[in-house]
């Protein structure tokens, strides 16, 4: 198991994961044609566009087979005006991963980042509905509120997560 920085060449395994994941994660909860709509040719040139212009951290996670079971995207979102605060705005791994601890290495990889580069206060967005929002709670992110979204006329909601303490975080992941 590897953990590594994203290259170019990710651009198709990350995009499989993503949409793997999605339907996974999201079935019940997302309206099933919108994951069913989900293409891996188009999210491999979503991913080619985030790679190549991204500003953030974004790691990969690589098993023994050399295959891209996980990745986690770290980048401040232009709707985050505070100064010492970034974003968790993306970690999914392949259902069979889950629970393994490959997911604490990628949140791991992604906080030293946002450590290194002077972050103190992070959030992440995450459906109510899904199972993994406990992950973040484990390791220390308060329930900051409620939005809503629509996918495909259905209105979902999710929930604002932060850790306000990036050295807390990175203790608890040790």
């Amino acid at each position: 198991m590897e953990i590594r920085s994203a290259t170019l060449q990710d651009a198709a395994g990350i995009a499989k994961v993503h949409v793997d994941s999605w339907r996974t994660t999201y079935r019940g909860i997302i309206p099933q044609n919108f994951l069913d709509n989900l293409s891996y040719e188009q999210r491999t040139k979503l991913w080619q566009k985030n790679i190549a212009d991204s500003n953030g951290a974004i790691f990969v996670a690589v098993n023994n087979a050399n295959e891209i079971i996980g990745f986690v995207v770290g980048e401040k979102r232009e709707t985050n005006l505070e100064l010492n605060a970034s974003d968790l705005s993306a970690i999914y791994l392949l259902e069979q991963w889950q629970g393994n601890g490959v997911g604490r290495l990628l949140l791991n990889a992604v906080m030293q980042s946002f450590k290194e580069k002077g972050f103190q206060k992070i959030y992440v967005e995450v459906l109510a509905e899904n199972k993994t929002r406990h992950f973040y709670e484990y390791y220390g992110a308060e329930y900051v509120k409620t939005v809503q979204l629509k996918f495909d006329g259905k209105v979902v909601d999710e929930d604002i997560y932060v850790w306000n303490d990036i050295d807390a975080v990175l203790s608890k992941l040790q």
